[in-house]
Protein backbone atom coordinates (compact mmCIF):
# COMPACT_ATOMS: atom_id res chain seq x y z
CA UNK A 1 0.00 0.00 0.00
CA UNK A 2 1.32 3.44 -1.05
CA UNK A 3 1.87 6.21 1.47
CA UNK A 4 -0.55 9.10 1.23
CA UNK A 5 1.79 11.76 -1.20
CA UNK A 6 1.86 15.79 0.17
CA UNK A 7 -0.52 16.48 -2.93
CA UNK A 8 -3.61 13.95 -1.49
CA UNK A 9 -3.74 15.69 1.79
CA UNK A 10 -3.53 18.95 -0.03
CA UNK A 11 -6.76 17.56 -2.07
CA UNK A 12 -8.74 16.28 1.15
CA UNK A 13 -7.75 19.68 3.43
CA UNK A 14 -9.39 21.46 0.01
CA UNK A 15 -12.84 18.95 0.13
CA UNK A 16 -12.78 19.48 3.86
CA UNK A 17 -12.77 23.62 3.53
CA UNK A 18 -15.32 23.47 0.72
CA UNK A 19 -17.40 20.85 2.13
CA UNK A 20 -16.73 23.00 5.54
CA UNK A 21 -17.76 26.59 4.10
CA UNK A 22 -20.92 25.23 2.64
CA UNK A 23 -21.70 23.12 5.74
CA UNK A 24 -21.01 26.35 7.57
CA UNK A 25 -23.26 28.88 5.13
CA UNK A 26 -26.15 25.86 5.59
CA UNK A 27 -26.04 26.38 9.33
CA UNK A 28 -26.26 30.31 9.29
CA UNK A 29 -22.56 30.55 10.62
CA UNK A 30 -21.09 32.40 7.75
CA UNK A 31 -22.11 34.42 4.75
CA UNK A 32 -22.25 33.51 1.42
CA UNK A 33 -21.15 36.88 0.49
CA UNK A 34 -18.68 37.28 3.56
CA UNK A 35 -14.71 36.72 2.59
CA UNK A 36 -14.58 34.14 5.40
CA UNK A 37 -16.71 32.13 3.33
CA UNK A 38 -14.57 32.92 0.00
CA UNK A 39 -11.57 32.64 1.12
CA UNK A 40 -12.09 28.61 2.49
CA UNK A 41 -13.60 28.23 -0.83
CA UNK A 42 -10.53 29.52 -2.92
CA UNK A 43 -8.05 27.67 -0.67
CA UNK A 44 -10.82 24.53 -0.89
CA UNK A 45 -10.16 25.03 -4.34
CA UNK A 46 -6.89 25.63 -4.62
CA UNK A 47 -5.64 22.07 -2.30
CA UNK A 48 -8.46 20.60 -5.07
CA UNK A 49 -6.09 21.59 -7.94
CA UNK A 50 -2.59 20.90 -6.37
CA UNK A 51 -4.31 17.14 -5.64
CA UNK A 52 -5.33 17.24 -9.26
CA UNK A 53 -2.24 18.56 -10.91
CA UNK A 54 0.82 16.89 -8.91
CA UNK A 55 -1.36 13.30 -8.55
CA UNK A 56 -4.19 11.96 -11.45
CA UNK A 57 -4.99 14.53 -13.26
CA UNK A 58 -9.14 14.71 -13.94
CA UNK A 59 -9.32 17.37 -16.44
CA UNK A 60 -13.34 18.57 -16.27
CA UNK A 61 -12.44 18.43 -12.32
CA UNK A 62 -9.75 20.75 -12.68
CA UNK A 63 -11.96 23.09 -14.88
CA UNK A 64 -14.14 23.25 -12.02
CA UNK A 65 -11.55 23.82 -9.40
CA UNK A 66 -10.41 26.92 -11.22
CA UNK A 67 -13.70 28.20 -12.03
CA UNK A 68 -14.64 27.21 -8.49
CA UNK A 69 -10.92 29.70 -7.38
CA UNK A 70 -11.81 32.64 -9.51
CA UNK A 71 -15.30 32.94 -8.69
CA UNK A 72 -14.05 32.93 -5.07
CA UNK A 73 -11.53 35.57 -5.66
CA UNK A 74 -14.23 37.92 -7.32
CA UNK A 75 -16.45 37.83 -4.51
CA UNK A 76 -13.00 38.48 -2.00
CA UNK A 77 -12.73 41.33 -4.39
CA UNK A 78 -16.26 42.48 -4.23
CA UNK A 79 -16.75 41.97 -0.83
CA UNK A 80 -13.56 44.14 0.07
CA UNK A 81 -14.71 46.37 -2.88
CA UNK A 82 -18.47 46.68 -0.79
CA UNK A 83 -16.81 47.65 2.79
CA UNK A 84 -14.63 50.38 1.25
CA UNK A 85 -17.54 52.26 -0.28
CA UNK A 86 -19.51 51.94 2.84
CA UNK A 87 -16.71 53.45 4.74
CA UNK A 88 -16.27 56.26 2.19
CA UNK A 89 -19.95 56.57 2.82
CA UNK A 90 -20.44 56.44 6.49
CA UNK A 91 -17.73 59.69 6.33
Amino acid sequence: MAAIQWYDWCGYVGVALILGSFFLLQAERLKGNGWIYQLMNVLGAIGILLSLVFGAMNWPAFFQEVIWALIGIYGIVSSRRRRVAERNDAR
